[in-house]
């Protein structure tokens, strides 16, 4: 089968990853990579003399001037809405970034726009493809953990990433930035909606250093069959913390228990120039091959391969309707994902339960 197009926007941290996984797939024969849209010179610069791909200042000219079959979106949350909706209308199949949009009527426009040019839109949330999740959700699908009636997830970010990492902190926050992965990753996994949320947050410490954004937000969730989830989200961890984010989960049901430590999986190196580092190489990986070539693996490529794979499949006369539900992120579960992160701020800002 002939190889499938796939251009990125956004080459910056996370989109970094998508080139890698997609050239990863290119070496599988599975993906031709084409090109990359950044407004950073540098940046294009870099990614053109790693990834031997054409480069453009300006998306608008990559989908003029390329033929693709697919996009990638990694550009900053409040930047996907019109990227996605251009490259919806100009025919293409979309994997996009988490959030799917920050507001509810960015996410249903890319939804109606995309049943409209009947094209398969992703979202990558890709804590799903975390093999230990998929373990998790395998393990409540069947029934083993009986009825979920309370749980824990928290992901915490070093305070590096708000303060250094990117520019446009303030136009986030840890429900959007953070907890939609999470809001995301439990509806999935009990396969029911949310019924109310209630939640807290702060704004000090990084209020005080000029970035408007709450230092932390906690959220108790209840789904429509009763369990109640508690969800945890900061970005003030301290530099010295060993990895960049401390995540996890704690599920309890009639039959089971489940825990697991996502940050910290049994490696943790000490190095004289850097300290304790704890690497998440379920994440991502990077080796070599017999020629010496890199290898990227990991949930961070796991997430691009379905979309390739359902891109391929579509490419083969295959119908959007082929895909169960359930089985990917779709554009519908990145609505749902940003309906419980608002009603997230506005029980905050109102001090009540929210219901959906």
């Amino acid at each position: 089968m002939e190889q499938i197009r796939v251009a990125v926007v956004g080459g910056g941290i996370y989109g970094t990853y998508h080139l890698r996984a997609l050239k990863q797939l290119e070496k599988e024969e599975k993906v031709k990579l084409v090109a990359l849209a950044d407004l950073k010179e540098e940046v294009l610069e870099k990614s053109k003399s790693t990834f031997k791909i054409k480069v453009y200042k300006d998306y608008r000219e990559m989908l003029n001037k390329e033929s693709l079959d697919a996009l990638t979106i990694a550009t900053p949350d409040f930047l996907h809405r019109e990227i996605a909706l251009e490259a919806i209308d100009n025919g293409l199949h979309v994997l996009v970034e988490k959030p799917l949009d920050m507001t509810v009527e960015g996410c249903e426009e890319i939804i109606e726009h995309s049943q409209k040019k009947n094209v398969f839109v992703q979202v990558d949330f890709h804590k799903r493809y975390d093999p230990d999740h998929m373990l998790l959700e395998k393990l409540i699908r069947e029934g083993r953990m009986g009825d979920i009636c309370y749980g824990y997830a928290w992901a915490e970010d070093r305070i590096d990433v708000p303060t250094e990492w990117f520019n446009w902190t303030a136009k986030t926050s840890p429900a959007f930035f953070l907890g939609v992965h999470f809001y995301d990753l439990f509806r999935w996994l009990l396969k029911s909606e949310v019924k109310s949320v209630y939640a807290t947050g702060r704004k000090s410490k990084l209020f005080n250093l000029g970035i408007d954004i709450y230092d932390y937000i906690q959220a108790s969730v209840i789904y429509d069959t009763g369990a109640n989830i508690f969800f945890s989200n900061s970005m003030i961890l301290p530099k010295g913390f060993p990895s960049l984010v401390n995540q996890g989960l704690r599920v309890i049901g009639t039959e089971g228990i489940w825990e697991n430590d996502t940050q910290n999986r049994g490696v943790e190196v000490c190095l004289s120039d850097q300290g304790l580092i704890i690497p998440n190489n379920i994440f991502y990986s990077e080796g070599l091959d017999q020629l010496g070539n890199p290898i990227y693996s990991g949930y961070s490529v796991d997430g691009l391969r379905y979309f390739v794979e359902a891109v391929r499949h579509l490419k083969r006369g295959g119908l959007i309707s082929d895909f169960q539900t359930w089985r990917y992120p779709s554009a519908e579960d990145g609505l749902q994902a940003t309906r419980v992160a608002l009603a997230v701020h506005e029980s905050i800002n109102s001090g009540k339960v929210i219901y959906l």
